[in-house]
């Protein structure tokens, strides 16, 4: 318990990538970065909210070192976009990979047929991976430092009875594809901090989780959170954290000297709290061998890429 969140170590010189980071626990993990020094791209698909988030973030740290990147999770056009763009920057050092689709509607389908969910969620966030690992490597190798990964899961996974192994089956609750798709996001993240370590390269692959975060008790900021933007209502306010608080266990993930690959984070009363690192789920994190090598291959196929056992991932 001695990490604190409210003094992060400084982070000058570093390029971060945080997704979602117009709104909600992506906007406050972008301000708090911001204000470590580090220079971070603000990760969204609407330009204005774009424009948005960075006023807010300028008024609270008027120095802030910031870029944008248009990035619309539900398109893979979109996403290769945004690969590129990234692929021309001189260094990054982190991927916060917070975006996605919060309605849990089963139903919803992005314009090429494929579920909302799994595709914002996991697709997307494949994607964003294999295109901006050969920047991360490179990186970490010039500045002698390892290169991060965070990907955003939930607690709702350890309430899964069983491992997953058709990425693409259905579920006619909402709220049982959002868990399955965050399964997935974890199943990835540490088979893919495992196949990194085997490989030599220098990127570390983590988890966050962020707990229960809600609008009544987040700070105001303009345009991101005031009487402008729509009041989400959460049965849960009364034992619940504000979504500044909610970015604490990505923020550690990111930035903790002490953090490794492979590490899950979470706060400490589960739905709030200060971030501690937790033992993962055997479901996500040690499925049976045949099971992660088929959902592996699936992700492939999902996104378009390869994803090698060794070295950085190559476009299909």
């Amino acid at each position: 318990m001695d990490w604190d969140p409210e003094v992060l170590p400084e982070q000058h010189g570093r390029a971060l990538v945080v997704t979602g980071a117009t709104a909600g626990i992506g906007y406050f993990a972008a301000e708090r970065l911001a204000a470590t020094g580090a220079h971070v791209v603000l990760a969204g698909r609407s330009l204005d909210r774009l424009g948005t988030a960075a006023a807010a973030i300028r008024a609270q740290v008027p120095n802030a070192s910031l870029g944008s990147l248009l990035l619309d999770l539900a398109s893979p056009e979109s996403t290769a976009t945004a690969v590129s763009g990234l692929a021309e920057y001189e260094r990054l050092d982190g991927l916060l990979l917070n975006g996605g689709s919060m309605s849990l509607s089963a139903a919803d389908r992005t314009p090429d047929g494929l579920p909302t969910l799994l595709a914002t969620h996991v697709r997307a966030n494949v994607g964003l991976v294999a295109g901006t690992l050969p920047l991360l490597e490179r990186t970490a190798r010039r500045h002698g430092a390892t290169a991060r990964i965070v990907h955003t899961s939930t607690s709702f996974v350890d309430l899964l009875r069983t491992g997953v192994r058709d990425v693409r089956a259905r579920s006619r609750l909402g709220v049982r594809a959002y868990t399955r798709s965050k399964a997935v996001t974890e199943m990835f993240a540490y088979e893919l901090d495992r196949r990194l370590r085997a490989a030599g390269v220098p990127v570390a692959s983590l988890v966050s989780r962020p707990g229960v975060g809600v609008d009544a008790r987040t700070p105001h900021r303009p345009g991101v959170r005031d009487e402008t933007v729509p009041f989400q209502r959460n049965p849960y306010t009364p034992w619940a954290q504000g979504k500044d608080a909610a970015a604490w266990s990505a923020l550690r993930a990111l930035t903790d000297p002490r953090a490794q690959g492979g590490d899950l984070y979470s706060p400490s009363g589960g739905v709030k709290g200060r971030p501690v690192r937790l033992t993962p789920n055997p479901l996500t994190q040690a499925p049976p061998p045949d099971a992660m090598e088929s959902v592996w291959r699936q992700l492939e196929e999902l996104a378009g890429v390869r994803l090698p056992t060794t070295g950085a991932p190559t476009p299909a």
